[in-house]
């Protein structure tokens, strides 16, 4: 079997023999008349047309005095039939190429291809090909789908060629694109005013996250790059805007997991007038609607558990659940025991600095069995510092996680808009950070100020496209088309470049 320096110099050998003959093997114009899925699908209109396509060369086949190329765009595939008879010869200032020069296509280059619609003797849809011209040389081969491209490493490195030869992974960021698109939509229908906030904050807020740091040098300031769109959107609504939200990329320095990555995309709205259970309403019929649009379905298998939609939503109080699983009231139990129940269930105990952060494990350990759809509500306030206190429950915030597949997939709150109290909870999470906790909330005192000109009363909601990863089945790698990986060249690439030098 040929190595990879064997098969590129050759291609390197056909690309010097097309510049020889004139031909520019990257021309800057091309046409196109009609998509290939366009052709299949509207065969009975277009027989014996004359239609102009592009696309990716999948298959060659040729057969003495005729040839049989295969490409492929966005929408599909298509047959290409050539012979000499039909077709143009070579015009080289138009990148035009005859049937001679044919050997020197390969599969992976782009081509254009003039000719009328027709069937062949075997019924296959195809186009009998009168003008070909290159649109760009490839120098590597293409990996062949039936010899698979499995490894996982090589496949998220070079995602381009793993969407070329996994096209169920191509699929896969169109549904996604699709799913920012559904929230979109239903959020524009609902009222809502998209407005894009800052990704650099001089602080950062909204999240339990460490944040990365990055440093502008027209104002010689370090700057925080966001882990959240809330406290912006929350000054719009100061501002006089009544629905808004922010749909971009959040930032929050921590390792990956099957269900996190450093840098993803995330939205956030904000409604004012409006308190947590009109938020669960407004959420429960987007949830449907986004999963309805995405997946033309409702009905989902996720970690095991069958996981519908379109049941109405159920209410689990966060009190209840971990007084039931592990015999703790949480508003009175002491950290020492709170460990105590993380050891008893075998869970991490080491990285433990408060009590909030211990409880929130032993409900994540809890999370993990329950299918939903539910809502997790009456949170303890000392785990919610930016939500409005329950009045029936002053111990309790007007909160409300979204629970599916056993993986919480948003967050929403009556959002808290008292300064004198905000301030005292941002005073608290200091204190947690001054005490070594990287993930406690940064005092944001321009955000206070804000509060004391005046909030209207609002609620507010945020989720990630983990519910995309979720809902597809898929980690979080897997469900970002190029996920960040640690920079590495590996020997093959570093031996074809040898006057590159690489670090």
């Amino acid at each position: 079997m040929a190595t990879l320096k064997e098969l590129r110099d050759e291609r390197l050998r056909k690309l010097n023999d097309l510049k020889e003959l004139g031909i520019d093997p990257y021309p800057s114009q091309t046409n196109r008349s009609h998509t290939l899925g366009s052709i299949r699908n509207n065969f009975d209109e277009l027989e014996n047309h004359e239609v102009t396509v592009v696309g990716r060369v999948i298959n060659i086949r040729k057969f003495g005095k005729i040839a049989f190329i295969v490409i492929r765009d966005q929408t599909g595939q298509l047959q290409l039939f050539l012979s000499p008879e039909k077709m143009s010869g070579l015009d080289a200032p138009k990148s035009q190429l005859g049937f001679e020069q044919i050997s020197l296509l390969d599969i992976g280059d782009f081509i254009e291809a003039y000719g009328k619609v027709i069937k062949t003797q075997t019924g296959e849809i195809s186009i009998e090909i009168s003008n070909l011209r290159l649109l760009s040389k490839s120098l590597r081969p293409m990996p062949l789908a039936q010899e698979g491209f499995t490894n996982k490493e090589e496949r998220l490195r070079r995602r381009y060629v793993d969407m070329n030869v996994n096209l169920d992974v191509r699929d896969r960021f169109i549904r996604r694109s699709k799913f920012w698109e559904a929230t979109r939509e239903f959020l524009n229908k609902e009222g809502f005013t998209e407005i894009n906030t800052p990704v650099l904050e001089h602080t950062t807020g909204g999240a339990d996250a460490n944040p990365f740091v990055t440093h502008m040098d027209a104002l010689d300031q370090d700057f925080y790059l966001r882990i959240s769109h809330e406290l912006p959107l929350k000054r719009l609504l100061g501002a006089g805007f009544e629905k808004v939200y922010d749909i971009g990329p959040r930032f929050r320095n921590e390792n990956y997991s099957e269900e996190h990555l450093p840098e993803h995309m995330a939205m956030e709205w904000y409604w004012a007038y409006a308190n947590w259970r009109q938020g669960m309403n407004l959420m429960s019929s987007m949830f449907r609607s986004v999963a309805e649009q995405t997946f033309s379905k409702l009905q989902f298998k996720i970690h095991g558990l069958d996981v519908d939609l379109s049941k109405e939503w159920e209410d689990l109080d966060y009190s209840e659940v971990i007084k039931k699983h592990y015999n703790l009231d949480i508003s009175t139990c002491s950290l020492e025991e709170v460990k105590e129940a993380l050891k008893n269930n075998n869970l991490e105990v080491g990285d433990v600095e408060n009590k909030a952060r211990g409880i929130d494990k032993l409900w994540k350990n809890i999370r993990k069995t329950i299918a939903g759809p539910v809502w997790l509500v009456n949170t303890p306030t000392f785990i919610s510092p930016l939500s409005k206190i329950n009045p029936d429950r002053p111990d309790t915030v007007q909160r409300f996680q979204a629970v599916i597949g056993g993986t919480e997939v948003g967050n929403g709150f009556s959002e808290l808009n008292d300064p004198v109290e905000q301030l005292n909870r941002f005073m608290h999470q200091q204190e947690m950070r001054d005490k070594g906790d990287n993930e406690a909330m940064m005092l944001d005192i321009d955000y206070i100020e804000m509060l004391e000109y005046g909030m209207p009363p609002a609620c507010g909601w945020g989720y990630s496209e983990r519910v995309f990863w979720l809902l597809e089945g898929v980690s979080a790698r897997e469900g970002v088309p190029f996920p960040h990986l640690k920079k590495d060249t590996d020997e093959i690439t570093k031996s074809l470049y040898p006057n590159v030098k690489f670090e």
